[in-house]
């Protein structure tokens, strides 16, 4: 083997089509644009246009609201808890937000952290966080801990 001999693997790269570079290219002449018209020439955007008519997403009113104080949560599911306790990056004694940011379960807290009951859940541990389904209420204390939902003001 040398360095002249080396050779991508068949059909590994594929060569882009050259548009408009003549008739041997196989995309030549009019390079696929057919013939005239405005979208055979270049600089054209028309999506949505209507020839002047007003368009479709202008006639049709606006709906819905957007409500600009909204809060996000950042959800966690308790099958993913219990993964980090097993693996010994969480301890199960205490849970709090912090300490799930800290293990690199969750990037960030966001407006606070909300926990959903997917998966299994065995450990028995104390967990403080600011919202909670009831089933994951259910699954932390059927597994022998507690679940607390802080309030909103306390979080801040």
């Amino acid at each position: 083997m040398k360095l002249h001999e080396l050779r991508d693997n068949p059909g590994a790269a594929k060569k882009r089509t050259r548009v408009a570079r003549g008739p041997g290219s196989g995309k030549g002449k009019m390079g696929g644009r057919g013939i005239k018209g405005q979208k055979s020439r270049s600089g054209v955007s028309i999506n949505g246009y209507e020839g002047g008519q007003m368009p479709l997403y202008q006639r049709l009113p606006k709906r819905g609201f957007t409500k600009p104080n909204r809060k996000t949560f950042a959800v966690v599911n308790l099958g993913l808890i219990q993964k980090f306790i097993d693996a010994g990056k969480l301890d199960a004694a205490t849970i709090t937000e912090d300490s799930l940011v800290e293990s690199g379960l969750l990037r960030r807290k966001k407006d606070g952290v909300r926990i959903l009951a997917k998966g299994d859940f065995s450990a028995k541990s104390n967990i403080t966080v600011t919202g909670a389904s009831k089933s994951a209420i259910a699954a932390v204390e059927k597994a022998g801990g507690t679940l607390t939902v802080a309030t909103a003001a306390a979080a801040e």
